[in-house]
C-alpha cells in the first residue's frame, strides 16, 4: 500500500474554519422537548431540521455527495443523501439522552469487549483512536458498564469549544476531562492521564491544518490523515485501540473495539515504520466500516482536497 509523508496540512483546515450549524438556543430547545416529550416527538422535529440542512447547506451537500459516490460505487440518490444527513442528525439528537445517561432508551451491542478488558487489567492506560463515524457518546455509554474504565479526550481547540458548548446546553453537570492539543503541556498531560490508567480518546480522521500528515489510500483516492496521534502513542510506548460507535437505525447502536497497534515494545529505530503501519491499518479499518455502514461517516467537507 502506497504511503507518503507530507509536510503539514493546509494552514487551517476547511472544517476548522466553519461554525457548526445550529445554535445554543436551538440545542437547549431540542433538549427540553426531547427530555420532556420523549425521543419519538423529538425525532419528528428532527426530520424538519434535517430537511432544512439538506436543502440549505450546498457546500456540505456537495462534499457529502463526493463521499457517497465513492463509498456506494454509484451516483447517490436523493434518498441516499437525505439518509446520510438524517443519520448525522440522529446521532446529534441522541447525544441529549446519552449525555443525560438515558441509556435505557437504546439497544447497544458491543464487539471487542475483551480488548478493552485486557487493556484495563494491564493498568497502563491506552489510546483510543476514533473518527467522525457514528456516535462517540454511545462509546462512552458502552464504557459505563465496565467499573474502573475512565477516559480523557484529547482534542484541538475548535473541537473542545464545540464539545463544551454542546455539553453546557444539554447537561451542564457533565464535566468530561478534556486535554487541549496544540499546547506545550499537552503531551505531559496525556502521559499523566495514561499513568493513572486512563484511556485517552482522540479522533484520527481530521487535522486542523497545522500538524504533519501522511497520505494513504482511502476509498480509492489518496487522503491526508494526521500522524500526530499515532506518533504520540509510539513516543509514550502505549497500545492503541480503534473505537467506533455505529448507528444501525431506530434505537440501535453497535460499538466496536479493535486492536490497532501496540507500541509498548517498539524501539526507536522501528518507531516511524510502526507508525506508518498503524496509520495504514487505521485507514483500512475506517474504510471497512464506511463500506459496511456508509451513512455513518460525517466529514461534510472537501476531505480529498479536490475542490469538487
Amino acid at each position: 500500500m502506497d504511503i507518503k509523508a507530507d509536510d503539514v496540512g493546509p494552514k487551517r483546515a476547511e472544517w476548522a474554519s466553519h461554525r457548526e450549524r445550529g445554535s445554543v438556543t436551538l440545542l437547549r430547545t431540542m433538549t427540553f422537548v426531547s427530555l420532556h416529550l420523549g425521543r419519538r416527538v423529538g425525532r419528528c422535529i428532527l426530520y424538519l431540521i434535517a430537511a432544512y440542512f439538506f436543502a440549505f447547506a450546498p457546500t456540505a451537500r456537495k462534499h457529502a455527495r463526493v463521499y457517497l459516490r465513492r463509498v456506494l460505487g454509484r451516483e447517490p440518490t436523493a434518498l441516499d443523501r437525505f439518509r446520510h444527513v438524517m443519520t448525522f442528525a440522529t446521532t446529534i439528537h441522541d447525544r441529549i439522552y446519552l449525555v443525560n445517561e438515558r441509556f435505557d432508551l437504546f439497544d447497544i451491542s458491543v464487539e471487542g469487549e475483551s480488548v478493552m478488558h485486557a487493556a484495563l487489567e494491564a493498568g497502563k492506560g491506552a489510546f483510543l483512536i476514533g473518527s467522525h463515524v457514528g456516535s462517540f457518546e454511545v462509546i462512552h455509554a458502552a464504557g459505563r458498564s465496565r467499573p474502573g474504565l475512565h477516559m480523557a479526550m484529547a482534542m484541538y481547540e475548535p473541537q473542545a469549544q464545540m464539545v463544551n458548548t454542546m455539553l453546557a446546553a444539554i447537561n451542564p453537570r457533565a464535566k468530561p476531562e478534556i486535554i487541549e492539543l496544540g499546547h506545550m503541556d499537552a503531551m505531559l498531560r496525556i502521559g499523566e492521564a495514561l499513568d493513572r490508567g486512563l484511556f485517552v480518546g482522540i479522533l484520527g480522521d481530521r487535522t486542523p491544518g497545522n500538524e504533519p500528515t501522511e497520505t494513504v489510500p482511502f476509498l480509492g483516492l489518496p487522503a491526508r490523515f494526521p500522524v500526530g496521534p499515532l506518533r504520540a502513542a509510539a513516543l509514550l510506548r502505549r497500545p492503541v485501540i480503534s473505537m467506533i460507535g455505529l448507528y444501525r437505525g431506530a434505537n440501535r447502536y453497535h460499538v466496536v473495539f479493535e486492536p490497532l497497534a501496540d507500541f509498548s515494545a517498539i524501539g526507536r529505530g522501528r518507531r516511524e515504520a510502526a507508525v506508518r503501519e498503524a496509520l495504514e491499518r487505521y485507514a483500512a479499518l475506517l474504510e471497512r466500516h464506511c463500506r459496511r455502514d456508509p451513512y455513518n461517516w460525517f466529514n461534510f467537507y472537501d476531505f480529498w482536497h479536490q475542490g469538487a
